[in-house]
């Protein structure tokens, strides 16, 4: 088996919760720690079937639309409880927004102004969502901590949009 990386990881942490589809898989990482993580489709759909080939999963049901269930075994519960045990390493962030803002000097000065004014809107619901999911985390101290960095994460994205002159 490889070592797994962070994606199969998430992966794997959330089939702990029961069988789900990789339309599932989607939902439930944008859910859990989309703020802090993000797991997109294509990435999904890349790694289920390596984790399948390696034994960390099975395949479940077949649902509607030739959705296809995954099961974590007995050898992924294994993997994972290793990874969460293996050292940290060098930890980032991925923002889009900050990479396109890092390039925005190639925009006009009406491209940047929309790009600013667009991602406001985004920032502060982002910012409602990571304050909603730090107050449900409240009885689990370590969920807690997480949903907190997406809250301090979160209002230092709207500090940043709102610090960007618009004129």
């Amino acid at each position: 088996m490889s070592e797994l990386n962070a994606t199969s990881a998430a992966l794997l942490g959330l089939l702990h919760e029961g069988p789900m589809t990789g339309g599932e898989l989607v939902a439930a990482a944008r859910e859990r720690f989309g703020v802090f993580f993000s797991v997109t489709r294509s990435q999904v759909y890349r790694e289920l079937p390596v984790l399948a080939e390696e034994g960390l999963l099975k395949l479940g049901r077949q649902g509607p639309r030739s959705s296809q269930q995954y099961v974590i075994t007995p050898v992924g519960r294994r993997a994972f409880r290793s990874w969460l045990n293996a050292d940290v390493g060098q930890d980032s962030v991925r923002s889009p927004l900050v990479l396109r803002l890092a390039h925005s000097g190639s925009l006009t000065s009406r491209q940047r102004r929309k790009l600013v004014e667009g991602a406001r809107p985004m920032a502060v619901a982002r910012l409602d969502a990571a304050k909603a999911a730090a107050k449900a985390a409240d009885g689990d101290p370590y969920a807690k901590a997480a949903a907190d960095f997406a809250v301090g994460h979160s209002r230092a994205l709207v500090k940043m949009v709102d610090s960007i002159p618009l004129g």
